[in-house]
């Protein structure tokens, strides 16, 4: 499963590249606000914590919207912007939910953490690296409560949310490497100065992930006794194998040689 999944990520972005960096400039904006709530902070710190909450819940509503649109890019469709604004209609209740662990996150990571952690003593390390899996399982669980909360239309953010965890717990070893992946995009973003794969790449690869992983759901709970090693995957994907198509990186620069 995971070779196909470096495949249909890799083509779903290919296919829907200018899409993906038109989604990818609205996180730009957003990250400017973060710069710009940051600058304000160093000046007036309780004004500056109001407008880093404030590009939080942004980032988290126009993520919703953006995976909306991902849902559609990973079904081989284009929601256009028609999709886009439906996207936000139907994912906001997600969002603030999204936007608490987002903000959960910032807090960990930017103040918490560190503040357990200069108490120089045993108790300080300890809470910190209780809170560092805290923060670990919270990175790994996020990564299938949009592409869950699209494919579920039917469950409340919590549900979601309890779906997430739960998803991990199944699938450890896939989410640590789905996780190193997004790690692995983040840098190539960088590099890139945000354009491609960015934010909306990462999030199509997350939703690709959660697709390929439903069919195991699916088939299971048909087949419940089936050994999960034994997991019939060539089955499985076979649809999926052939709306990607038999394509490789030589015919898809140089079509003529096919």
């Amino acid at each position: 499963m995971v070779g196909f999944f470096f495949k249909k990520a890799f083509f779903d972005g290919w296919d829907n590249l200018i899409g993906l960096v038109v989604l990818n400039l609205g996180y730009l904006v957003v990250l400017a606000g973060l710069y710009g709530a940051m600058t304000v902070a160093s000046m007036n710190s309780l004004l500056g914590i109001v407008c880093v909450i404030a590009v939080i819940a942004l980032f988290s509503l126009y993520s919703g919207a953006v995976a909306y649109q991902c849902h559609y890019y990973s079904n081989y469709t284009r929601g256009g912007w028609s999709g886009f604004k439906e996207g936000f209609a139907r994912m906001w209740r997600h969002s603030m939910v999204h936007f608490g662990l987002s903000a959960l996150v910032f807090l960990l990571v930017m103040f918490v953490i560190p503040f357990y952690f200069s108490y120089n003593n045993m108790f300080g390390f300890i809470l910190s690296i209780i809170l560092f899996w805290v923060l670990l399982a919270v990175l790994l669980a996020i990564q299938y409560f949009f592409p869950l909360a699209c494919m579920m239309p039917g469950d409340r953010p919590l549900k979601s949310l309890k779906k997430s965890f739960m998803v991990v717990a199944d699938n450890l070893w896939f989410s640590v490497f789905l996780g190193i992946y997004t790690l692995v995009c983040f840098v190539l973003t960088v590099v890139v100065a945000g354009l491609i794969p960015g934010a909306a790449g990462i999030m199509l690869a997350q939703m690709d992930a959660m697709k390929l992983l439903m069919f195991k759901y699916d088939y299971l709970e048909v087949n419940p006794d089936t050994p999960r090693k034994k997991l019939p995957w060539e089955e499985l994907l076979y649809d999926e194998r052939e709306k990607v198509g038999h394509r490789s990186l030589k015919n898809m620069i140089f079509p003529w040689k096919d």
